[in-house]
């Protein structure tokens, strides 16, 4: 993952400075007011003090070490602004008091410090209106072409407004202006990792809805595919054992297998060309409606198959209505693999509280066996997760007298209103 800005820079920093040119800085600006309070110091004293050659030496170290303090500005904003207090009443160091002013002033964010910049800035002010009515009072050949007391004061509280406010107006404006850029960043970093996170979902969404529709299709081609496929084979079975004493019969049920496959194909077809259809091109999905009809080919098939409808017809969703069809259909299918020569009853039923759909076969007996089909046992299974998932209830298993009953309960939520039949 690629590094933040922020992050490059303090990998490359020095101390406690975040970029090397910060440090520069800080020493060019530390060097600049050494050399300014130097010359301050001995400037301010020497008039008032007879200093020898080693004390002017002195005083320039010591005003030289005073400015000296701004290295340390950013690590400690507060010691440069005490070190030119201290210093203040012996020399005027303009670039150390206004630039560390401006550093403390900039960390005004912090709670804690917000007390000490007022108290310090007001400190700083004061003194330096001291300083300059000292400076200004110093006796000399001027003295008598000296302003009066109230323009010396004046002249004094000007300077020192000069010397404080810029500096800590200017701290305040880059320090806000710095908090907002970062808040900034952090708001649009945020933004980044939230589209991420968005996009990551969308995928994963896309992923489920593809593993969904293939699920889908899967299910449908097992219930077109091994319905069709099980006529086909009980025809089969009984065109073996009838070809040689009814050929008439023979070559009705070598006819049904072929319209029985043909019908295989082209439910096989529509199904794969939903994936290229539009939803005005799709083929109407099975309904249940369509019972009597799939009724019709089990009993033309050889089995012994009754439908019985109770209740007003009521008509479902499009899903509702396909997933009933395709319960009747692994019902008879089912019947047709493990109940061969059984009776079956298919009962559909209409209710206030939804529409119940169940295909039993009595216990499997007389000459015909059940035909040798192939089971992976995945058709119930799907057509439970089918109906659950639209909040109906499915049950399949055997009865007592040894027969077998799959059945399903749709709710009456899943119903079309009256008015959207009108």
């Amino acid at each position: 993952m690629s590094k933040s800005p922020g992050e490059r820079a303090r990998g490359r920093s020095f101390w406690w400075w975040e970029r090397r040119r910060s440090a520069l800085l800080d020493v060019g600006l530390a060097a600049l007011a050494a050399l300014e309070s130097a010359a301050s110091a001995v400037a301010f004293l020497a008039p008032r003090v007879h200093l020898g050659p080693w004390s002017i030496v002195g005083v320039a170290l010591f005003g030289a070490a005073a400015g000296a303090t701004l290295v340390v500005r950013r690590r400690w904003p507060a010691v440069p602004v005490l070190v030119a207090l201290v210093a203040m009443p012996g020399m005027l160091g303009v670039v150390l008091l206004m630039v560390s002013l401006y550093t403390l002033a900039e960390t005004w964010e912090w709670p804690s410090r917000r007390r000490r910049v007022v108290a310090l800035s007001a400190l700083a002010f004061a003194e330096a209106v001291g300083v300059m009515l000292v400076e200004m009072s110093t006796p000399g050949d001027a003295a008598a072409d000296a302003p009066p007391l109230w323009g010396q004061v004046l002249m004094a509280v000007l300077v020192a407004v000069g010397l404080t406010v810029p500096p800590v107006v200017t701290g305040l404006y880059m320090g806000a202006r710095r908090r907002l850029i970062e808040s900034l960043k952090d708001r649009a970093h945020g933004l980044e990792t939230e589209l991420d996170l968005l996009a990551e979902q969308a995928r994963e969404r896309a992923r489920r809805a593809r593993l969904e529709e293939r699920t889908r299709i899967a299910r449908e081609m097992h219930d077109v595919v091994a319905h069709r496929v099980s006529l086909m084979v009980v025809h089969a079975g009984a065109l073996e054992r009838i070809v040689a004493k009814d050929p008439e019969k023979a070559a009705q049920s070598a006819k049904l297998m072929g319209e029985v496959g043909r019908q295989a194909l082209n439910e096989l077809r529509e199904i794969l060309g939903v994936l290229r259809m539009s939803e005005e091109t799709a083929p109407e999905p099975d309904s249940l409606a369509a019972l009597p009809r799939l009724v019709d080919q089990s009993r033309v098939a050889g089995m012994a198959v009754t439908l019985t409808v109770s209740g007003s017809r009521q008509e479902f969703s499009t899903e509702a209505e396909q997933t009933a069809y395709r319960v009747v259909q692994e019902g008879l299918t089912n019947a047709h693999k493990h109940a061969g020569g059984a009776e079956v009853s298919v009962l559909l039923a209409y209710a206030p509280n939804g529409v119940r759909v169940s295909v039993v076969n009595t216990c499997p007996g007389g000459e015909r066996g059940a035909a040798a089909l192939p089971g992976g046992g995945n058709g119930l299974v799907g057509m439970r997760e089918r109906v659950v998932a639209l909040g109906g209830s499915f049950s399949s298993g055997p009865e007592r007298d040894g027969g077998f009953r799959v059945e399903a309960v749709l709710p009456s939520r899943l119903a079309v209103r009256a008015d959207r039949l009108a």
